[in-house]
């Protein structure tokens, strides 16, 4: 059966058993969502923006959890921004809430759960288990984003502004870094994991 067909055990399975419970599934959510939030706060000097971590969590949460987990987790954490907690980049001082999410970067926070179901999907196909396709799925999975943000921005700006000057020009060498950090660090965590279940 091809690959794509069969799918296998994604590293939180690997860690905690395939057959977790509803309340470690649940656990694992809000654990990812207020990791996911935390990452939104905290902004790294860079080049030529400073950077937040967020989408590189989203990404590394997806291919950890799969797209069923993964997906749930980035749901929860919209919706618990969607209720007004200060939980995305900016917030409370660009806004809170559904005010919030349906400014020019809704498309990006939309596009988190779209990613996040691609690339737990592509680890579901053991596309986490080496640096290669690893690469290959982060490229994606930050294209998926970009791509629902870059829509959405235009959309709410008008296309008659500078609309990949805005959105997706500044952030490329900060997206470049996360993919090549994520590339390393889950082929790495696999290695370390099936290292420790052997001992």
């Amino acid at each position: 059966m091809s690959s794509i067909h069969t799918t296998q055990l994604t590293l939180a399975q690997q860690v905690l058993g395939k057959n977790s419970s509803l309340v470690t599934k649940v656990l694992l959510a809000i654990a990812g969502s207020m990791i996911l939030a935390v990452s939104a706060k905290i902004h790294i000097p860079f080049y030529p923006v400073p950077m937040t971590m967020q989408t590189f969590v989203v990404l590394v949460i997806g291919m950890a959890y799969g797209w069923r987990l993964g997906g749930a987790t980035i749901l929860l954490y919209l919706a618990e921004g969607a209720v007004g907690l200060p939980v995305f980049s900016g917030t409370p001082e660009r806004g809170l809430g559904l005010a919030y999410m349906a400014g020019p970067t809704g498309g990006y926070l939309m596009g988190f759960i779209i990613s996040a179901i691609t690339v737990g999907w592509l680890a579901e196909r053991g596309w986490d288990r080496n640096v290669l396709k690893t690469l290959a799925a982060m490229t994606i999975g930050t294209s998926v984003i970009f791509c629902s943000g870059l829509i959405w921005l235009g959309t709410v700006i008008g296309w008659d502004k500078p609309v990949l000057a805005l959105g997706l020009t500044p952030f490329i060498y900060g997206a470049i870094l996360k993919i090549a950090l994520a590339a390393a660090a889950l082929p790495f965590a696999w290695k370390a994991t099936n290292h420790t279940k052997k001992q």
